[in-house]
């Protein structure tokens, strides 16, 4: 079959590889009707990760069940499925308690499986015509037959989760304000989780102009960091009073104004924006180890957070990876219902050959490279 495959830092090739096979009788593979670019796959695209050439990107994916385990009790044959990023086994004690992206079953010593990412575990990526799924009853997610919402549907496998999850760690109630640093397509889908919560006023923190865009469309509040300390501004429309509640949706690879790295900007100024005994939700990435770190701490996860000013203001914390098959189903409903339409951020649906000039533009942030749909199907 056909596969996106990382070569090297910038470099993703379109090749022939091995097509999945079932491997436990749980498993079932999927033809992939649609797949994404994820911003968490241009961290291994940039060489600033332990990936290594050969492996199959692609943790955003659903499609059509083509062959099933003699195991699986409740997916079928010719099932339209979505597959939240996580790959999880469903009876361990942190799946018992909605912790799906932390599992203990499929990644030993560590905790947490994923689709094509680096240290979490050998499942191969959905970038390609078919995907080995694991533990089918629990990770296959199902949706209603047809082509209908596509592009919405696509966006539960990690972003649209991803970005309620940041929400959901920050705290956030109805009637909060909130602050979202990164206007990327996750950091969209956590203003608008946020703003489909009821939040009364969202910030969207970032300095390209057609994200912030994108941010103001949806009802949210565009802050440039080029025109002036974030923080400041924030405080400044809402009177003096920090937010009620902000998230990282940023991660290590922060830069501050003049495009200068610096890992823990977005940290320290979240812990500005938001007022005392506030909330902070971590969803950006950060690893324990980066090859291209700015500076040796760095590179071993070391950050200079400005705990003594978290701990003095008494606010909150939440981090991780999202518990994606958490939310998936609720969200999945407020799609089918009209109540949600996450697809506004998609800006490409290509077919799958067109895959390394998407991640090329997408980046360098070219405007109107937003989210990336990729289609093995499409000719």
């Amino acid at each position: 079959m056909k596969a996106v495959v990382y070569e090297g830092p910038y470099e993703v090739t379109v090749k022939d590889v091995e097509d999945p096979t079932i491997q436990d009788p749980t498993d079932v593979i999927v033809r992939i009707t649609t797949t994404a670019i994820c911003g968490s796959d241009l961290h291994m695209y940039e060489g600033r990760t332990a990936a290594e050439p050969g492996i199959t990107f692609g943790h955003e994916n659903m499609g059509i069940v083509e062959e099933v385990g003699p195991g699986v009790a409740t997916v079928k044959k010719g099932d339209r499925v979505v597959l939240p990023f996580n790959v999880a086994c469903g009876f361990c004690k942190n799946c018992r308690a909605g912790k799906s992206a932390f599992c203990l079953t499929v990644n030993p010593p560590g905790a947490g499986g994923a689709y094509g990412y680096v240290g979490m575990g050998p499942y191969s990526g959905g970038q390609a015509e078919y995907l080995r799924v694991p533990f089918a009853d629990y990770n296959c997610v199902p949706l209603p037959e047809g082509m209908e919402h596509e592009s919405d549907f696509a966006l539960l496998a990690d972003i649209f989760p991803t970005g309620y999850h940041g929400v959901e760690l920050s705290g956030m109630r109805p009637g909060d304000t909130v602050a979202v640093y990164g206007a990327g397509p996750v950091g969209q889908m956590a203003a608008y989780s946020a703003l489909l919560r009821g939040a009364s006023r969202v910030f969207v923190v970032d300095h390209i102009g057609h994200r912030l865009d994108i941010a103001k469309d949806i009802g949210a509040e565009p802050i440039n960091f080029d025109d002036g300390d974030p923080a400041e501004q924030i405080t400044d429309a809402l009177g003096g009073e920090g937010t009620d509640r902000g998230v990282d949706a940023v991660g290590y690879q922060a830069t501050a104004k003049g495009g200068e790295e610096q890992p823990a900007i977005v940290l320290n100024q979240l812990v500005d924006t938001v007022r005392h005994t506030g909330g902070i939700g971590v969803i950006g990435l950060y690893l324990p180890s980066d090859p291209g770190a700015p500076n040796e701490h760095a590179a071993k996860g070391e950050l200079l957070y400005r705990i003594g000013r978290f701990f003095e203001k008494g606010q909150t914390m939440g981090t991780g990876q999202a518990d994606a098959k958490r939310y998936a189903h609720q969200l999945r409903d407020m799609i089918t219902e009209g109540r949600a339409t996450p697809s506004f951020v998609v800006s490409q649906n290509l077919p799958l050959s067109q895959a390394p000039d998407a991640y090329d533009r997408f980046d360098k942030r070219e405007k109107g490279y937003s989210k990336v749909l990729l289609h093995p199907g499409m000719d």
